[in-house]
């Protein structure tokens, strides 16, 4: 559907390419900005693609995409951070140098998945609202209170960008289409894609609770969303029982018979998944984890961590942080040598 109107430049839109991406994300990005220029027959948006050394970036799947070193970004209206794996040990004084200089250009910032960690680590998005991949929403939040998180699918204040990652990133671009080009060009981008509905900016990043449990019976469904809201102060199975309003055996039953394990097997299940994304996306102490997370000391903590993941706490925040190493390692084994470079 040829657009109507005055010809304009395309906007240029820079991808920045960090280790650990995720090849979805980037791609839910890259294509309805091609099928805008497919679909309108010109060119409506111009997308390049960096990182910190150049060269090919390979993404978590092993596909990627060449791209030009982050320190020869021309003249960008947009440039999108794409990070995933633990952003938030992810650091890289190029990329930091590199970021703050479109910054200081008056280029628009935001980030795709964790790209808006990284961008609030450097400082880059204070005073704005953001969102980001639920995965890094609580280590983010308890790294740095006075950010404004949202748990939306993506955020665009003024000019700083954001999504979820996924195929929220596909809702993102279809609403910079709309707002570009108008609410039916951007339907019909996303009918392109067997995406009849451009999700708003404010639906969840997950599924509800029935959903991601596949839950049936409405105690039960009460029962575990109480669980997610309760994790630093847990409820004991009276409590659980009385809030939706039944006997702990009836409740007690209706996760044995669903979820194939007793009510407080997956209450600390819950609690232990949350214990480790803490301890392996921020800085807390095992002490502060083991509070946030509702066990009564750190030594009970680590016992009951150990059991479930085969090794303390303080030994899997170290195999994360060596992890985080090793790929900005990999980063800088790839970057051309200034006299190289020559």
């Amino acid at each position: 559907m040829p657009l109507e109107g005055a010809m304009s430049d395309p906007l240029r839109i820079g991808f920045i390419l960090t280790p650990d991406y995720a090849l979805m994300s980037l791609g839910s990005a890259v294509e309805p900005l091609r099928a805008a220029n497919h679909l309108a027959d010109r060119e409506l948006y111009r997308p390049s693609y960096y990182s910190v050394a150049g060269g090919f970036a390979a993404s978590t799947s092993g596909g990627g995409f060449q791209t030009l070193p982050l320190s020869e970004a021309g003249a960008l209206d947009l440039a999108l951070v794409v990070a995933g794996g633990n952003p938030m040990r992810y650091e890289d004084a190029v990329l930091a140098r590199g970021l703050r200089s479109l910054q200081a250009r008056k280029v628009p910032l935001g980030g795709i998945s964790g790209g808006a960690a990284i961008l609030a680590r450097l400082g880059l998005i204070e005073g704005r609202r953001f969102t980001l991949h639920w995965a890094h929403v609580e280590a983010l939040s308890e790294a740095y209170p006075d950010l404004l998180i949202e748990r939306a699918l993506y955020v665009i204040d003024r000019d700083r960008y954001t999504c979820a990652g996924g195929v929220a990133a596909l809702d993102m671009m279809c609403g910079i289409i709309a707002r570009d080009h108008g609410a039916e060009f951007s339907r019909a981008v996303a009918d392109w894609f067997i995406h009849p509905r451009p999700r708003t900016a404010d639906e969840p990043q997950r599924s509800p609770v029935a959903q991601r449990f596949d839950l049936r019976h409405p105690m039960l469904v009460q029962a575990v969303d109480l669980m997610f809201s309760h994790l630093a102060d847990p409820l004991s199975p009276e409590q659980l029982a009385a809030q939706v309003g039944c006997s702990p055996r009836q409740l007690q039953r209706l996760f044995g018979d669903q979820l194939g394990r007793s009510m407080m097997q997956f209450y600390r299940e819950m609690r232990l998944q949350k214990a480790d994304e803490l301890v392996q996306q921020s800085g807390l102490s095992m002490l502060d984890v083991a509070q946030v997370t509702g066990f009564v000391s750190a030594a009970h903590f680590s016992r009951l961590y150990g059991e479930r993941f085969g090794m303390s706490p303080g030994k899997r925040r170290q195999a994360a942080r060596r992890k985080g190493q090793s790929g900005q390692m990999s980063a800088e084994v790839g970057a051309p040598s200034s006299k190289r470079a020559r």
